[in-house]
């Protein structure tokens, strides 16, 4: 499966006229957004989205989520695997499909959520409807980096979505970031990048499981003047490009209602780069990014030709286990046009990297690593 570089995430067509979802939807596949999370647990918004793909079903990579409900008249999660499979049974049904692509295992954000899931008959439900072909591959989503982590290293999640922007990027990984949706965010303790979202994209890369983004806008909260952390709000595109960064990341969903909002997302991919730079946002919360890459790009173009952004992410994943430098990181590294050998050590990167970055050592590592 091949999935646009940005998605589209359908909750904001709950409650929508046919014409609004038709027209969004619409635009959407215009424009290549083929990845479509569709949580929702009513059958109403599910109903409209499947008349408005109907005819072109296969043009999307739908996630459904297994333990999204309405129980209580409002978006409820369940463990019970009777109601999941009530409910997953009916988002098949609604939406006129015979399968989904990504089974999604709902809402995995603590220790209890992992038990209750991984040892139960939840995972073995979802098992069953990927050996029958209903779901062609299993997926996961949690905003707990810690959490997502050990749903990765399951082996048996082969996709996970998970809550991907700058200001979540800086909050503890103990902090419940949709607490920062609700109810603001914490600038006293955005002070760098949070190490163990850094370990859950790099191990992600490493196992080559693909991160689709929820939350890229931060609920709207990082592009609004009155919500923002920042000095001033980002743009859609520059929370896109941050998300696109990130290791691991497959694409970014963005939250659309109509098709003037899938144009603005999708503008990003044409825009000038200068446009997209997110960097003197997240510098300025703290001395916590000094001396670290966060792929930025700031450093290119490279005269020998290097993708710093990428040799250095692979290098990042390398260090933190050997493991991969014979296969998954290591090979594509190795795929590169250009590599650390080809490194001239003329300080151009240096130079231009907000963030000191020692770039031409980090080069001379990669040569000492991957052996080119």
């Amino acid at each position: 499966m091949e999935a646009g570089v940005i998605g589209l995430g359908a909750e904001h067509l709950d409650g929508k006229e046919y014409a609004v979802v038709s027209e969004t939807i619409g635009a959407a596949m215009e424009h290549g957004m083929n990845m479509m999370d569709v949580f929702m647990p009513g059958s109403d918004v599910r109903r409209k989205i499947g008349r408005a793909i109907k005819n072109n079903r296969e043009k999307f990579i739908l996630q459904g989520h297994i333990g999204s409900t309405d129980i209580n008249q409002q978006y409820d999660i369940s463990r019970d695997v009777a109601t999941c499979r009530r409910y997953f049974e009916g988002l098949l049904a609604d939406l006129g499909t015979g399968y989904i692509d990504f089974g999604m295992l709902f809402f995995i954000d603590s220790e209890r959520h992992l038990d209750e899931v991984f040892h139960s008959g939840v995972v073995k439900y979802a098992e069953d409807l990927k050996r029958n072909g209903v779901i062609r591959a299993i997926g996961a989503s949690s905003h707990n980096p810690v959490i997502a982590r050990k749903i990765v290293e399951t082996g048996i999640v082969e996709l996970l979505m998970f809550s991907v922007n700058p200001a979540f990027d800086m909050m503890p990984s103990e902090k419940d970031v949709l607490d920062c949706v609700e109810g603001g965010f914490d600038k006293s303790v955005m002070l760098g990048m949070d190490a163990k979202r850094m370990e859950l994209y790099q191990t992600c890369e490493k196992l080559e499981i693909p991160i689709t983004v929820m939350k890229t806008l931060g609920g709207g909260k990082l592009v609004s003047p009155a919500h923002t952390p920042f000095a001033r709000p980002l743009t859609v595109g520059q929370c896109i490009h941050y998300a696109l960064t990130r290791p691991a990341v497959a694409s970014a969903l963005i939250g659309c209602r109509s098709g003037r909002e899938v144009e603005e997302a999708v503008a990003c991919l044409t825009a000038d780069p200068a446009s997209l730079d997110y960097t003197e946002a997240i510098r300025g919360m703290g001395a916590g990014f000094q001396g670290s890459c966060v792929y930025c790009g700031h450093c290119q173009p490279c005269p020998a030709g290097i993708d710093i952004a990428a040799a250095t992410k692979y290098l990042d994943i390398a260090l933190l286990d050997a493991d991969v430098v014979n296969m998954g990181a290591g090979q594509h590294y190795r795929e590169l046009a250009a590599h650390g050998s080809d490194c001239v050590r003329c300080g151009s990167c240096e130079s231009k990297c907000p963030f000191s970055v020692p770039i031409i050592g980090n080069m001379e590592r990669a040569v000492q690593v991957f052996g080119v």
